[in-house]
């Protein structure tokens, strides 16, 4: 039987979400220093509602035109739903928008939701109700019965730092989870921001304790390593072949 929490998991969760509000823990420090040796920008946000929000805060962290807007995606992008608005936390922002009813009922039922409210500076990537319907049939049902599982689904789609639309455009490489892995984000196409493969349909959803992105698609444990050392071993295989074919002097 699996049990919801691992003793490594609950002192993962400890470590990385229990900060009283406004402190650094050690596991934020380290996933924002990871996050800005992959993108080069400095994760300088407080508490969003301490923020300068809209164009002010774009132009104080010298934020691409298409991060420029409180809650804009990108323009090339189109949103499969409903805009998303701030209505308090995470957990209330996302109920209110009525497009995330299945994310809201996985976080539920591994015990995650006191998470969401309650702990601050963290980023999500909510995936819509049509991202969960798109899984493969049976997927859905197969992880709602596996609680530990469906933990480490859901908090893959968490960061413990805020990391807007202006630190993921320009770049391209992984981040640290709350679930101890990464999630690969990818904003080196003009216009276009990705984790994981899934596109941003909204970006930067500013709740009260957090930023929350909306994607299309389930982001699945692992993808985001497994994608980053494939990009860095066809990279490799790519210097290496351009090597052998150069003609020796």
């Amino acid at each position: 039987m699996h049990r919801l929490l691992t003793a490594t998991a609950a002192l993962a969760l400890t470590a990385a979400l229990s900060a009283p509000a406004g402190a650094q823990t050690a596991a934020t420090a380290k996933t924002e220093a990871q996050a800005k040796a992959v993108t080069g920008k400095a994760s300088t946000d407080k508490p969003a509602a301490a923020q300068p929000q809209g164009t002010a805060k774009a132009v104080q962290q010298g934020a691409a035109p298409v991060a420029a807007a409180q809650g804009a995606a990108p323009t090339t992008q189109a949103s499969a739903g409903a805009r998303v608005a701030p209505a308090g936390d995470l957990v209330e922002t996302a109920k209110a928008s009525g497009q995330f009813t299945t994310f809201l009922k996985a976080v539920d039922a591994t015990n995650l939701t006191a998470v969401l409210k309650s702990n601050r500076n963290l980023t999500v990537f909510a995936p819509t109700d049509a991202a969960f319907a798109a899984l493969p049939p049976g997927q859905l049902d197969k992880l709602m019965g596996d609680k530990a599982a469906l933990q480490k689904l859901i908090t893959h789609h968490i960061i413990n730092a805020p990391v807007d639309s202006a630190k993921i455009a320009g770049a391209k490489g992984p981040v640290p989870s709350v679930a101890q892995d990464n999630v690969l984000l990818d904003g080196s196409e003009a216009g276009v921001l990705k984790a994981d493969g899934a596109t941003i349909v909204q970006a930067d959803v500013r709740a009260t304790n957090g930023i929350l992105h909306v994607v299309d698609k389930v982001l699945m444990p692992g993808a985001g390593g497994a994608e980053s050392a494939a990009a860095q071993t066809g990279g490799a295989a790519s210097a290496s072949a351009t090597a052998s074919a150069t003609p020796k002097q």
